[in-house]
């Protein structure tokens, strides 16, 4: 198994269980781990071939963008479901970064690994 990796993608969303949370957009970071055979992809170097991280990358920020959340763990969740069921990929290991959520904290946040590690 190969893994195709984005890092600390930042994207603005409503997140929070208070009041003023649900009011104002925060800046929520992932990393995204997702599993598949870069093989083919290697041997024709075409885009065709490989899962297309920026394609991955622009559904997420779409996705979270639109979102409402207010626990991180649902919205890590839901990220993850979106990404199984759109672009295939048998596994993948997603962390979610609230930072600033906790004083004295760079950040905070959730590490999911969901689906199955070949």
């Amino acid at each position: 198994m190969d893994i195709i990796f984005i890092r600390d993608l930042r994207i603005d969303t409503v997140i929070g269980i208070y009041d003023w949370e649900r009011s104002i957009r925060q800046t929520v970071s992932l990393d995204l781990e997702l599993a598949t055979d870069i093989r083919r992809a290697a041997a024709s170097d075409a885009i065709d071939d490989t899962l297309n991280y920026k394609a991955v990358a622009k559904r997420v920020i779409a996705f979270v963008e639109e979102s409402r959340f207010q626990l991180v763990e649902t919205l890590a969740e839901r990220v993850a479901e979106l990404v199984l069921a759109e672009f295939g990929v048998p596994w993948l290991r997603l962390t979610l970064n609230k930072g600033g959520a906790v004083r004295g904290a760079r950040g905070v946040g959730v590490v999911i690994e969901r689906g199955t590690r070949a």
